[in-house]
Formats: C-alpha cells, sequence, structure tokens
C-alpha cells in the first residue's frame, strides 16, 4: 500500500502518459490497448486489452501503470485485463501511426474484417504489403513473419534496400 498524497492530476491524463514496453515511441493510449480508466470508491481501475493472447509485455503494462499512478498520489489502483471485444490494429491512433513510422517501423494495414465470430484461418503465406517507412516505396519483401516481437514482422525495402520492422494487422 502506498501512502496517500495529494494529487490533483486526472488519473486517466496520468494513464495516458506510460509507454508500451516493446514500442517505446508509443503509449499505451496510442496503441489503443488503454480501454478505460476511471475511479470506483477510491479506486483508480484501469481497464487494458493484450494486443494477442499471451502477450509477454502485460505484467510490465500492468506494473508500469500502477507505478505511474502511485508516484501520481492514487495509493489504490486495479488494473484489469479485459479480453473481449478483442483489440485491433485498428485501435492504433492516427499519433501512433504516425510515431511508427517516424521510428523506421511501418504501422499495420487494415485489419482483416471480422464478421460475428473469429478471423478464418487462412493456410499458406501471407500476403501483407507495407510501404516502407524511410523512403515511401511500396516495393517492399518480407524477409520473416516475425520480428524482435511476434507482432511485427521484417521486410526489406527494393528500392532503398534498408530493412524495416511491420506491425501486422490483427
Amino acid at each position: 500500500m502506498v501512502s496517500a498524497m495529494p494529487t490533483t492530476a486526472d488519473p486517466r491524463t496520468v494513464a495516458d502518459t506510460v509507454t508500451d514496453p516493446e514500442l517505446p515511441m508509443l503509449t499505451l493510449a496510442d496503441l489503443g490497448v488503454l480501454r478505460d480508466v476511471r475511479v470506483e470508491e477510491g479506486i483508480v481501475v484501469v481497464e487494458i486489452t493484450p494486443t494477442y493472447t499471451g502477450c509477454p509485455a502485460m505484467g510490465t503494462m500492468r506494473a508500469d501503470l500502477v507505478h505511474a499512478l502511485h508516484e501520481a498520489g492514487y495509493p489504490d489502483v486495479d488494473v484489469r485485463t479485459v479480453l473481449a471485444p478483442a483489440w485491433s490494429t485498428d485501435w492504433i491512433t492516427a499519433d501512433g501511426r504516425r510515431k511508427l513510422a517516424e521510428a523506421g517501423i511501418a504501422p499495420p494495414g487494415p485489419a482483416p474484417v471480422r464478421t460475428d465470430g473469429p478471423v478464418p484461418l487462412q493456410l499458406g503465406p501471407t500476403r501483407r504489403t507495407a510501404s516502407c517507412p524511410l523512403c515511401g516505396s511500396a516495393d517492399t519483401e518480407e524477409l520473416s513473419e516475425f520480428s524482435a516481437t511476434a507482432c511485427k514482422a521484417l521486410r526489406r525495402c527494393r528500392s532503398c534496400r534498408e530493412p524495416f520492422e511491420h506491425v501486422k494487422e490483427i
């Protein structure tokens, strides 16, 4: 339990500053995983959604949110995981997409169309495309379906020959 400190900071404003541990150029709000921040009976309740099942960054996200809110003077924080609806790359904000591109990471295109159920499984090679965030060329190739994290692919631009990561559409 953290001792209570007087605060005038809005808990949502504080939570909005917490960055993603795997994509530190983005806040959790930019990424779209920060779903809700509210106060219930004196407890700050934060709801987050993982980018995919088993995301290893969830524990760090939770700890970073609790730490930021404690530092802002909120002694009681409850971070909850919300699984429905499932997160989609469509939830990344325009500002978040801009920040990804500025960091040399190709932002995702539109997520696969979902109907009433899960996205249908497609067997065989994936046909993702991404423009180079460095030179803007659409002439790119996928080198590896997985990059530093499972949510990114490694690509190379055929025009400028530079490698870059691409956040995969989910």
